[in-house]
């Protein structure tokens, strides 16, 4: 049962439309998936669990009542993305194009950076920050497995990122740590947890991230703030705020298919009004042009050679790197070879948990392609390209996902498994 003090607070925002919400607060969440645009077979390894599109986001479905698609092999191959519908209005008002730079400041788990990653489609630069390191090293699991090549996956503040890049980026999402009032249909045990002042606290270190984020977007770019919260605190509040102590910053109107037009380039997602969880979302433009100002480029450190030769080596025995890292920093991490983009700022005094695209491991003798490497190998330029390939069985499937090695008949060497013409991961053949 929701508590009376969060009742009152809704009649103030609803009026006549409370009891309406309070029937939508009762029913079953919408459930949905976006459909991985990297990966070519995605929609077809998915379309059995399909019911109609997510009309507010590119390539989003809701499900079927009896869809089960999270113990499904394309799951794990990252053919989709399991997220809730209302999760995805902000990825999609912040529309992020190829070639930009983009930052997701609160991106664990990482339902909004792949989106954005989608839409970019491994072109330019997406930094995904999460601060709580656990948190982080689901983010980079989720980055890999849904096959991103153009991200860095980065465990710092707010604060120090502001400090190390000033006005660095074109976009940055803040999806902000909130009091959660929007997930009460999808998590009722929450309900308890609530207090009357939580959205003032909460506001108060909202406020705190949005002044850092103020500094990392460039002039002209756009700086975009959501939270899963109703109250107007942490909402209209927290805009009212930022704009108060940023005027170089400006509301900037938008509208989404299925909600509507935003208002002061704000926008609400009600729960008895759209199929969907509780949202807010806002979108607001840095004054000035990109055009003619200074860039601080990233320190180019002299490369190892030898790096060089061992990627030679990998693409001349089992796969060659997308064509979009081919100008990517080298770098080497024990016995791990990493691809940074080409774009990647200096990251000196910066924790990265997925230091750009980890390509291989390095052998006394050999050279090994890691499994996100094969995560990031398709058809197109900005995908990786194996040598060799092998088609797995539904059967030969299963048989991976339990652990079990495979044999195969075919020429030796390091070959892709794919499923569904989603990748697998490699194995290695022997004569």
């Amino acid at each position: 049962m929701m508590q009376t003090e969060f009742i009152n607070a809704m009649r103030g925002l609803l009026a006549d439309e409370l009891p309406d919400f309070l029937r939508a607060m009762e029913e079953a969440p919408a459930l949905a998936m976006r459909i991985n645009p990297l990966r070519p077979g995605a929609f077809r390894a998915a379309e059995a669990f399909l019911a109609e599109p997510v009309p507010w986001a590119k390539q989003a479905y809701y499900l079927k009542p009896d869809a089960r698609p999270g113990a499904s092999f394309a799951h794990d191959l990252g053919a989709f993305y399991l997220q809730e519908a209302s999760a995805m209005v902000s990825a999609s008002v912040l529309d992020a194009q190829p070639g930009e730079k983009i930052l997701d400041l609160c991106a664990a788990p990482g339902g909004k950076t792949t989106q954005i990653a989608g839409a970019m489609m491994g072109e330019g630069l997406l930094i995904s920050n999460e601060p709580v390191p656990g948190r982080a090293r689901v983010l980079a699991e989720n980055l890999e497995r849904m096959g991103v090549v153009n991200a860095v996956a980065v465990c710092a503040y707010p604060d120090q990122l502001a400090k190390k890049w000033p006005e660095a980026f074109d976009g940055v999402l803040v999806d902000a740590p909130c009091s959660g009032e929007g997930m009460f249909r999808r998590d009722p045990a929450s309900r308890g947890e609530w207090q009357p002042g939580s959205p003032a606290g909460c506001a108060k270190r909202q406020a705190e991230i949005l002044d850092s984020a103020a500094g990392l977007v460039r002039p002209g770019g756009r700086l975009v703030y959501s939270t899963c919260t109703f109250n107007r605190t942490e909402n209209e509040g927290s805009i009212e705020g930022f704009l108060s102590r940023h005027p170089e910053f400006h509301p900037e109107p938008f509208a989404l298919d299925g909600i509507g037009a935003s208002c002061d380039g704000m926008l609400r997602v009600w729960p008895h009004r759209v199929r969907g969880d509780g949202h807010f979302v806002a979108k607001l433009r840095k004054d000035g042009c990109a055009e003619g100002r200074r860039e601080r480029k990233a320190r180019r450190r002299a490369e190892d050679g030898s790096l060089r030769e061992l990627v030679e080596r990998l693409e001349r025995e089992s796969c060659a790197i997308p064509e979009c890292l081919a100008e990517g920093r080298l770098i080497r991490q024990a016995d791990y070879v990493h691809v940074l983009p080409k774009d990647a700022p200096e990251m000196d005094g910066i924790r990265m948990t997925k230091p750009g695209l980890c390509v291989m491991k390095v052998g006394r003798s050999h050279v090994q392609p890691m499994p996100a490497l094969a995560r990031a190998c398709g058809e197109g330029r900005n995908l990786a390209r194996a040598k060799r390939q092998v088609e797995l069985t539904e059967e030969e499937m299963r048989r991976v996902r339990l652990g079990e090695r495979l044999e195969f008949d075919r020429e030796p060497g390091w070959t892709l498994m794919t499923w569904m013409n989603l990748p697998v991961g490699f194995v290695k053949v022997r004569k």
